[in-house]
């Protein structure tokens, strides 16, 4: 059952990726997978601290965490995004998306959970 939970969460993650992709302008840096990423951050941190702070059934919490944010957030694109930047030479685009990305994803996530603790 908790794997239905997941597959749901997972998918309707993945649905609102594409729909935030489709709504973001195409632009030399990667906004859309950075917002992505450290929306996703934040909100498995608020999700995380809402969860042991209220006592989620453990479906609940996979659903939200597992499956939701995991569909939402990418980082496979985030990946391959990197990957092309280094490929064209745009060595300090590519310095300031995995340096930006993964500072911002961790303090988002940290920032997540501490208001969901409060």
């Amino acid at each position: 059952m908790k794997v239905l939970f997941v597959f749901i969460g997972g998918g309707v993650g993945s649905v609102l990726r594409y729909l935030v992709a489709l709504a973001t302008p195409a632009a030399a840096f990667p906004w859309a997978t950075l917002a992505m990423n450290v929306g996703g951050s934040l909100t498995i941190g608020l999700f995380g601290g809402w969860s042991e702070r209220f006592g989620w059934a453990e479906a609940v919490r996979l659903a939200l965490t597992v499956g939701l944010c995991g569909g939402f957030t990418t980082f496979s694109t985030f990946s391959k995004e990197s990957l092309a930047l280094l490929q064209s030479g745009r060595w300090c685009v590519f310095a300031a998306y995995v340096f930006g990305s993964v500072t911002t994803g961790l303090a988002a996530v940290a920032l997540g959970y501490l208001i969901a603790k409060q």
